[in-house]
């Protein structure tokens, strides 16, 4: 009998953690129209625009070698991402690791390659951000090291695509030395270049004084030359831990038929972090980076859940978001001045 209470008592606890708000009235959203969230792209210049980069930051060894990442993650990330891409025309990704991708085009038969330069051309497969064979460390290798396997990558892309990236994207090196922003940054043509790992203190003062964006002139000798516009992510390359979609539990809940509908607490959420980002940069213009370590190994718990989050926060009022890519961002925040 005791058992018995207790387990009650446990599911009744279960079931009110996840109840949805009180307050929460699920007639004051719009649901999907035959199915199909609304995930238009626009920017709006009255309200803070938030720039969704869907992205997997891959490793070429870490854990495990380069092989088995391929084998159990990377190569179900491009096939799942590519498949989303075509299902809905607003999704973007984002994909960086040469070494990886090019292993991947060269197993693609004519359909899925014509499907992917067509993508590509779109813009909404972006493969224009750093496109090294991998993204190298900028402590211990020669520049030598660094600037070829950068060439090579770049040469690859050139060849398949007819493109050259113009966004530098190093998320995971641990600190950001003078040849990067320098030779491998303004050097190679890149329009930005965008970090996530700086010292806890320049991190938080960088914060406070909303300059976590900002032009680092990293060679003194070649001046204007070698200046490139830098950001720091904010809060790290992952998404806000609550919409890490690759995780159980993360989903956002939206028949309102169910105990645990959540609509109205998921949008909350988003607005207040996104509105701490907005309020850590200057202008109308922040990314939220949707994407982590090997993540979209299953594609569309990522794209279902951020046309779900598009479609609610937009019918908010207080923010605009849509999917977008780092240039895109980059011209914007340029524009801003």
């Amino acid at each position: 009998m005791i058992r018995t209470l207790a387990a009650l008592v446990a599911t009744i606890l279960a079931l009110t953690a996840h109840a949805a708000s009180t307050t929460c009235d699920p007639t004051k959203w719009k649901p999907p129209v035959d199915g199909k969230y609304n995930t238009t792209g626009r920017i709006d210049p009255n309200k803070l625009n938030v720039h969704l980069i869907a992205h997997s930051h891959d490793d070429p060894g870490w854990l495990v070698g380069i092989d088995q990442y391929y084998m159990e993650k990377v190569q179900y990330i491009l096939d799942t991402a590519v498949e989303e891409l075509v299902r809905n025309p607003d999704r973007q990704f984002m994909f960086v690791e040469q070494s990886f991708f090019q292993r991947w085009w060269h197993q693609q038969g004519s359909e899925v390659r014509g499907i992917v330069k067509q993508l590509v051309k779109e813009g909404r497969l972006d493969l224009t951000v750093n496109g090294g064979w991998c993204m190298h460390d900028e402590a211990t290798p020669h520049y030598i090291a660094m600037v070829d396997q950068t060439a090579y990558g770049h040469q690859l892309l050139m060849d398949e695509f007819g493109i050259s990236p113009r966004i530098g994207w190093q998320i995971d090196p641990f600190g950001h030395s003078a040849t990067q922003g320098s030779l491998l940054s303004q050097g190679v043509g890149f329009d930005a270049l965008y970090f996530a790992r700086i010292d806890y203190q320049d991190y938080g003062q960088r914060k406070r004084t909303k300059d976590l964006e900002f032009i680092w002139r990293p060679s003194k000798s070649r001046g204007k030359e070698s200046q490139v516009f830098t950001g720091e992510i904010i809060d790290h390359y992952c998404p806000p831990r609550h919409f890490s979609y690759g995780n159980i539990g993360n989903e956002i809940q939206d028949d309102a038929d169910l105990h645990d509908y959540d609509v109205c607490d998921e949008v909350e959420r988003f607005v207040q972090n996104a509105q701490m980002r907005g309020s850590a940069t200057k202008g109308h213009h922040v990314f939220i980076p949707m994407g982590c370590d090997f993540e979209y190994d299953n594609s569309l718990r990522w794209f279902k859940n951020m046309d779900k989050l598009i479609h609610y926060v937009n019918q908010d009022d207080r923010l605009n978001v849509l999917y977008s890519n780092l240039s895109y961002y980059t011209d914007m925040k340029r524009a801003e001045g």
